[in-house]
């Protein structure tokens, strides 16, 4: 019998054959735990991360009520989107890491589009 845990690492290896960031599109990826979500954008074929947000940051985190709700997922959405921007990138592929889009992950993609990444 698989564990959760297991079954989510099999729909991100079946994500992440098809979605590549590449250094004019780089792969904005999403990791949840139940205290924190984290946010990455990486281009694939240098290695590199271009920006990163999460809710484990003291900035973010003095600012939020709690850190493990939709609220944070937004706000760390909004982050993310201007720290990419600054960095000139306009347009991400968006990686669920084998999560629902539904939730934390649904509200910090659609704060990140908000905040003018295109995906």
């Amino acid at each position: 019998m698989r564990t959760r845990k297991e079954g989510r690492l099999r729909r991100h290896g079946r994500l992440r054959n098809r979605v590549v960031g590449t250094a004019a599109r780089p792969r904005l990826c999403v990791f949840r735990s139940l205290k924190h979500i984290y946010a990455q954008v990486v281009d694939d074929t240098s290695g590199q991360t271009v920006a990163a947000a999460s809710t484990v940051e003291s900035s973010l985190r003095a600012s939020l009520k709690s850190t493990g709700n939709v609220e944070a997922a937004r706000a760390v959405g909004k982050l993310i989107a201007s720290r990419t921007r600054e960095k000139g990138v306009e347009q991400v592929v968006f990686d669920r890491g084998g999560f629902l889009y539904h939730g934390r992950v649904k509200g910090l993609a659609e704060a990140a589009r908000e905040g003018g990444l295109d995906f």
